[in-house]
């Protein structure tokens, strides 16, 4: 009986879950009337937006990566006073409320400000401007990427490093040749977390940078303005791009043997 009742939680609960997500989903997909759909897929402001999107969520992974795997190997390899503090400030962009990250860069960074006035002084501005975008999308995807490259670190023997560091090696040349070649699937997993998190983006982006506009700002306008008949082709767009992207990355990460 024990074994029966299990068995039906687990098949009931994976069907009940697929079908929460893959349901909306599938609907969203098979909505929009063909026409209304073949004349998005011509709107050369639409495909700006996308393109927009897919460039500025690339601009902020590369950020991640070139910023966030040294904070993330800190975070790995040593154990320091403040650490849980650092950690928990890393993953606070996760929790607070969207608009809030979008107040706080412009609080920062917005005219007037000290920050503000050194950005623009060397011809930096993030109102209302792609820099703008890139930033908001590299402060929500970071702690993605971070939490998941450290994952990888952490995963790696730490005596591979002191056998490098015996035969000679710096810090320098055990981190490029031995730590990074290792960690290079987590790597690439916290790269789609990190555009994943950044392309859905929307709350923080309206508040630095409505202009020029992004995908889910571009769906927002026309669902506010035309209803939503001419929203849903750009959500289907969307959706599709996101599980393409999803699929070949993550084919892409896994051992060459499993990639079926």
């Amino acid at each position: 009986m024990r074994k029966l009742a299990f068995g039906g939680w687990m098949v009931g609960s994976v069907a009940l879950v697929v079908l929460f997500i893959a349901g909306p989903l599938a609907q969203t997909v098979a909505s929009p009337e063909w026409p209304v759909f073949v004349e998005t897929l011509r709107d050369s402001q639409v495909l700006g937006s996308i393109g927009l999107s897919i460039g500025a969520a690339g601009l902020a992974a590369a950020f991640s990566v070139l910023l966030g795997t040294p904070l993330a190997f800190l975070l790995a390899r040593r154990e320091f006073r403040g650490k849980r503090l650092v950690e928990s400030l890393v993953d606070l962009p996760i929790m607070i409320p969207h608009p809030v990250v979008g107040i706080a860069l412009l609080t920062v960074a917005g005219r007037g400000q000290w920050a503000g006035e050194v950005l623009q002084a060397v011809g930096i501005r993030l109102m209302g401007t792609v820099t703008g975008i890139v930033a908001v999308l590299a402060f929500v995807g970071l702690p993605f990427y971070i939490n998941t490259v450290k994952a990888g670190m952490e995963a790696v023997p730490e005596r591979l490093e002191k056998v490098s560091r015996s035969l000679g090696a710096g810090p320098a040349e055990t981190f490029f040749r031995v730590t990074l070649p290792l960690t290079w699937r987590h790597m690439l997993v916290g790269v789609i977390m990190c555009m994943a998190r950044a392309i859905s983006e929307f709350g923080a982006v309206v508040i630095v940078a409505y202009h020029p506009m992004i995908a889910p700002v571009l769906m927002y306008e026309r669902f506010t303005a035309y209803g939503l008949k001419y929203s849903q082709p750009i959500a289907v767009l969307l959706i599709c791009i996101s599980l393409a992207f999803f699929l070949l990355l993550r084919m892409v990460s896994l051992p060459r043997g499993r990639r079926t």
